[in-house]
């Protein structure tokens, strides 16, 4: 009899870890000779195209690029079951941020997937969602007052559970303000708040939304930042007068994603956020696009709005996905529940990207995500200047590239939705998995996994990115 548990012992078992690391050296074996795009398989073709066809039937409807993983890359590099390796510059719109096979991350999955719990729950849970929820909560309340964590499957139930907070805390209120462009999942619920009319039809519209205009910067150079700002202000009040004491929250997305990677203004931000404090009116963060990717860990640092927070989701890139709240939101027994949490392996190799983007050298303006992002910025500029007739003006005065950090996008054919989705399935069949956003005008957008990536690659990738827009131009 010893005082350590079965468990313990097992992981700390030298036998165990020696076969971990046999099996991180096979991986990496294999990973390290994807080291370039390349098409598929000519011996791979007829079965690849019988898997994809299955595929959409299952579904019932095709996927939206053909792309199934063979199940290892490296890095940046992804190879396909049909033997095609190309630039994944979407990342899984994140779960990917430190690209494919990163031995590290491997070889904590594999630790993970030892355990004989699976999924945990709210009802039997092992440790591991507690160290993963200690070390966001931790490395959250750096710069805001978020003190407790509450966990779930996807980011749509993370921000249901953010709505359920902040109507019970404010009670009878029933309305929600968010920003207009807006996305926040696909639940009953969520497809009501996000805007887009394409993600609710034939859904009842129940929910009670408001939209404010986000941040724009072409409007704030023509009339003057303080102008812009009270009309921002104007906005909300004018809300707020309409419906007295009805809005539960206001949703910020303080870099939107879907909307079109637009970055928000730090002083109009804190004068809505001001004026909703006064008005009794949570303040939700919403990250779970932009979260880790900008020039700090979490975009209300970035934007030093830590303190007005009182609702904040986290998703993608976290693996798993979480809703932090500080203690005046802290609800009533029976609000928040759930059969599942998460997976074991999501929470082990959640809690390592979490501590390997505190301890990166990843944030700051010299920082690696700030330098990628001059480096994209160049090679847009570079390709303008060689096809400026593939960069026409865009409506609306907005810039050819914008974003920041890892969140990258840029508008070539004039920012036209069709010319758009065209560009970016050409991108696909020139070895660049890329991905659009905004609405009228919309851009090709970018979540590289930065970490994995050389500076030293963008002209290298680049060349993949003209090539597949020279098909599209055509």
């Amino acid at each position: 009899m010893t005082d350590q548990t079965f468990g313990e012992l097992l992981s700390a078992s030298p036998s165990a870890q020696s076969a971990i690391d046999a099996l991180v050296r096979e991986v990496n074996h294999f990973s390290t000779q994807i080291n370039d795009v390349r098409p598929s398989l000519p011996g791979k073709a007829m079965a690849y195209q019988a898997l994809l066809t299955e595929t959409g039937k299952l579904r019932g409807r095709d996927l939206l690029y053909p792309y199934i993983g063979s199940g290892l890359g490296n890095g940046a590099l992804v190879e396909l079951a049909d033997g095609s390796v190309k630039w994944d510059l979407i990342s899984g719109i994140g779960v990917h941020f430190f690209g494919h096979s990163d031995p590290g991350l491997t070889a904590t999955a594999l630790r993970a997937s030892l355990s004989d719990t699976v999924k945990h729950g709210n009802l039997l849970t092992g440790a591991e969602p507690t160290h993963f929820s200690r070390t966001l909560v931790e490395l959250a309340q750096r710069h805001s007052k978020l003190e407790h964590c509450f966990l779930s499957t996807s980011g749509t139930l993370a921000n249901e559970n953010a709505l359920k907070l902040a109507l019970q805390k404010h009670a009878p209120a029933c309305r929600v303000l968010a920003f207009a462009d807006c996305f926040m999942g696909r639940s009953i619920v969520m497809s009501q708040i996000g805007d887009s009319a394409a993600n609710r039809v034939g859904i009842p519209l129940n929910m009670h939304v408001d939209y404010m205009p986000f941040w724009d910067p072409a409007l704030a150079e023509r009339i003057g930042r303080k102008r812009a700002i009270d009309m921002s202000l104007w906005h909300l009040e004018q809300y707020v007068q309409r419906y007295p004491q009805q809005h539960a929250c206001f949703i910020f997305e303080l870099v939107q994603g879907e909307g079109g990677f637009r970055v928000g203004d730090r002083e109009c931000f804190e004068e809505l956020m001001k004026l909703c404090k006064h008005h009794g009116i949570a303040v939700w963060d919403d990250e779970i696009q932009c979260f880790g990717r900008t020039e700090s860990m979490f975009a209300y640092e970035y934007f030093d709005l830590g303190d007005y927070v009182d609702l904040f989701c986290v998703g993608k890139m976290t693996q798993a996905c979480a809703t932090l709240y500080t203690a005046e939101y802290n609800p009533k027994p029976g609000l928040l529940s759930g059969t599942f949490t998460g997976e074991t392996v999501s929470f082990a190799v959640g809690q390592a990207i979490l501590e390997r983007l505190d301890s990166g050298g990843y944030y700051g303006p010299e920082g690696l995500f700030a330098q990628h992002f001059r480096a994209f910025e160049a090679q847009v500029a570079a390709l303008a200047a060689r096809h400026p007739s593939w960069f026409p003006a865009v409506a609306g005065d907005l810039p050819i590239c914008g974003g920041v950090g890892g969140m990258m996008r840029f508008a070539p054919f004039g920012g036209k939705k069709e010319a758009i989705i065209k560009a970016c399935h050409a991108l696909f069949e020139a070895g660049v998995i890329a991905f659009w956003c905004g609405h009228d005008p919309y851009s090709i957008r970018l979540l590289p996994p930065l970490p994995a990536l050389d500076v030293a690659e963008w002209p290298r990738i680049f060349e993949s990115i003209e090539a597949g827009l020279a098909k599209a131009a055509i």
